[in-house]
């Protein structure tokens, strides 16, 4: 079991409606797997076209998200990008940016794929939320 997690990084993690579901031991799983980074407004975190190598989740700020430079959602604490270049294996399909100060949870790559090998619950979650996505109107494929 991870230990030294802050209470406020699993409550944040349980608010979260990807992992409102899990236990506190996947939740201090999550948390442990991930990198808690602080990033300037204007930080672009993922790109359009680019490879996806991360996951994101996050904690405090917010960011905007463009498809071909028009922005079709704002993001803030407790909303996740990055999950469906990940698992479908394709490029991003949309540019985010930090537009204040953010506090944000990363999985890379091995990470996010331990999490899916560890959890089926949470892997059956996120296949969901890819697929609602992929299904979804362009402002819900946030990737």
């Amino acid at each position: 079991m991870v230990r030294g997690i802050p209470k406020s990084v699993l409550e944040m993690l349980s608010a979260v409606p990807l992992f409102s579901a899990c236990t506190k031991s996947e939740l201090r799983a999550i948390a442990g797997l991930g990198t808690q980074i602080s990033v300037a407004g204007g930080t672009v975190l993922t790109t359009q076209g680019e490879p996806g190598r991360e996951f994101f989740l996050i904690s405090s700020g917010d960011a905007v998200c463009t498809v071909d430079g028009t922005e079709i959602a704002r993001l803030g604490i407790g909303d996740f990008f990055g999950e469906m270049a990940l698992v479908e294996g394709r490029p991003r399909n949309a540019t985010v940016t930090a537009e204040h100060q953010m506090e944000i949870l990363v999985l890379s790559v091995p990470e996010f794929r331990s999490l899916l090998d560890s959890s089926p619950a949470i892997a059956e979650k996120i296949r969901t939320a890819v697929t609602s996505r992929g299904h979804a109107s362009p402002a819900a494929q946030i990737d």
